[in-house]
């Protein structure tokens, strides 16, 4: 069979290195009985070693080359469905294969992928609004957002997607996979890292659609003080005063000092605003 070339436009860097495979399948502790989405098969490397488990394996690929592919090599393989589609567009309910009710016993599954980079932003963000769905999610990503996921308040890679990622989920950075291992290869190296939904959030967010909203505004100016980023809630700076003085947060310091528990904080000042004013 030909193998299909990389497509830039894609974001396709395929690995084959069948004992990385193995560990990134044992790190999901993947099993006989398991559903599994896989965003992004390509040439159906990791598949394989999925299926090899004996776990029901639900692909989901854009490319139509590469989904003729995958139809041929594993028309006879037990437990492989295939989705055609584009999952940027596509929310996980409407994947066929991951309808309520498939899983493990209480209806969840895994999510294993070498997922295309020029989706990363757009599926870690889809996977946090659709976590109750999964029991734990292990994605091959760039290094950069890897180490971006579990930075610490402070430091450079700090930001809204850290913080909103380790309120909802139990983060670990797993293992590096250098560039060289990928055909073609990238010009950073990648890293696998798990994400277990949690039970409960890591600190009180009250309403969840708010506390993002504030976090996301916060670090929309990532150089200004509160004060002035906040301002993208587009609430008066009167009100913005009042919860940060609530909170017992600094005006002038910024989103990228504050810990998990200070944007609760933040979040819960600007909730009771809202019930006591009827703003924002």
């Amino acid at each position: 069979m030909t193998l299909m070339r990389a497509k830039k436009r894609f974001g396709q860097h395929f690995l084959t290195d069948k004992n990385l495979l193995k560990k990134i399948v044992c790190t999901a502790s993947v099993e006989e009985g398991d559903v599994v989405l896989e965003i992004g098969p390509g040439r159906g490397a990791l598949t394989a070693e999925l299926l090899g488990t004996g776990a029901r394996v639900v692909a989901v690929e854009v490319d139509r080359n590469l989904a003729e592919l995958l139809r041929k090599k594993f028309s006879r393989t037990e437990g492989f469905s295939l989705v055609e589609d584009d999952i940027v567009k596509l929310p996980f309910s409407s994947v066929k294969g991951l309808e309520s009710g498939t899983g493990n016993e209480r209806g969840r599954i895994k999510s294993v992928s070498n997922l295309p980079y020029n989706i990363t932003g757009p599926m870690l963000f889809r996977f946090l609004e659709e976590r109750e769905r999964f029991e734990c999610i292990v994605l091959l990503i760039q290094k950069e957002v890897a180490l971006r996921l579990a930075a610490v308040p402070s430091t450079k890679g700090y930001n809204a997607l850290s913080v909103l990622m380790q309120v909802w989920f139990d983060i670990k950075a797993e293992f590096e996979v250098k560039r060289t291992l990928f055909v073609p290869p990238p010009k950073v190296d990648s890293m696998v890292v798990s994400l277990v939904p949690r039970s409960a959030p890591r600190v009180e967010t009250g309403e969840s659609a708010l506390f993002k909203r504030v976090v996301k505004a916060a670090f929309s100016l990532r150089r200004k003080m509160l004060s002035n980023s906040l301002k993208r809630l587009g609430v008066e700076a009167e009100c913005i005063s009042a919860a940060l003085k609530s909170a017992g947060i600094d005006p002038k310091r910024r989103a990228e000092t504050l810990r998990l528990e200070e944007f609760s904080a933040l979040s819960l000042s600007f909730e009771q605003l809202i019930g006591e004013e009827g703003e924002l």
